[in-house]
């Protein structure tokens, strides 16, 4: 039988420290990172999506970090086909994996190797549905989901107008709710010998954690970096867009809200994704909780037990 190849997974809400520890453990390991994040993986996009320096990086390999222009589509599928490219890559070298990032699905679509195969892209029933996501909205076209399937719904926000029409072109096209098509792939073994950290903290800490990183991003120039983009062609629809505290600046930056009540409803709404990042995490299995505060923040004590994990199941050697 083929031995499995290694895989390191490190994930949790936004604004735990996700970053700094993925760091201090691929040094330890031989790791290279591929970046689950949705929004790192576009070039001059920096500030808003929190994207890790060259500093930070301290000479680990990163992959899937500026890789696309923000005028270009990113979903899952594309995540997944480039992280197997860059594993390919990793494995040749000897090196360890490690998939980094909050993106509970995209994580899943290489832990599992999700096949994404069973129903061919449908042209006029895509176009279809975008021009009714045009005419109505998004909020609309998410109503047309909840009705026939409401788990998928519940897992989509109303704002990932591509995602949506994805799960409703999957369901008129087989006749089958995406989630259950999802459960399925997602009851699979995996093809890895696996290790998933999930970080955690006080929910109360991480949302002061939030409120403060939002209000760096204000004082870092998240305003000049979105009217950057805005002058360059993006659009408020562009998949680019849709990350938290960029639709917000454009809505500002177009006269339809004050800058307050950007700030407010870039806080608010960041804090509601972490929550249902938390929900995420929560119900997948074969993970290993990692709660920061039950370590009392001492970093050499988390990075330690993540050591002693890795050891014994045979990722890493002594």
């Amino acid at each position: 039988m083929t031995e499995k190849k290694k895989l390191v997974i490190l994930t949790g809400p936004t604004a735990v420290g996700k970053t700094k520890l993925s760091i201090e453990l691929a040094k330890k390991i031989g790791g290279e990172i591929i970046s689950a994040d949705s929004m790192q993986v576009y070039k001059h996009m920096d500030i808003g999506s929190a994207k890790i320096t060259q500093e930070e990086m301290d000479g680990v390999r990163h992959h899937l970090i500026d890789v696309l222009e923000p005028t270009e589509d990113f979903d899952v599928f594309t995540f997944q086909k480039m992280a197997k490219e860059a594993m390919k890559g990793i494995y040749e070298r000897g090196n360890i994996p490690m998939i980094v990032g909050g993106t509970g699905f995209y994580i899943q679509s290489v832990l599992y190797d999700i096949d994404f195969s069973s129903s061919d892209e449908d042209e006029a029933l895509r176009a279809e549905l975008e021009r009714f996501a045009a005419e109505n909205g998004a909020h609309a076209l998410h109503e047309m989901l909840a009705e026939v399937d409401p788990e998928a719904a519940d897992e989509i926000h109303e704002n990932n107008v591509k995602r949506v029409i994805r799960a409703i072109e999957y369901f008129r096209q087989t006749g089958q709710k995406i989630s259950d098509h999802n459960k399925e792939q997602r009851e699979k073994e995996s093809p890895y010998n696996f290790c998933y950290f999930v970080l955690g903290d006080d929910r109360a800490k991480l949302y002061e954690r939030i409120d403060e990183r939002v209000d760096i991003m204000l004082d870092d120039g998240l305003v000049e970096e979105v009217r950057g983009l805005l002058d360059m062609g993006c659009k408020r629809e562009s998949t680019a867009m849709q990350g938290l505290g960029y639709k917000e600046i454009i809505d500002y930056l177009q006269g339809t809200i004050d800058l307050e009540r950007a700030v407010y409803l870039i806080k608010r709404d960041t804090r509601h994704f972490a929550k249902r990042q938390i929900t995420w995490f929560k119900r997948e299995r074969d993970v290993t909780p990692v709660q920061k505060n039950l370590f009392g923040y001492k970093e050499d004590a988390i990075l330690d037990f993540m050591l002693e994990q890795l050891l014994m199941r045979h990722i890493t050697e002594e």
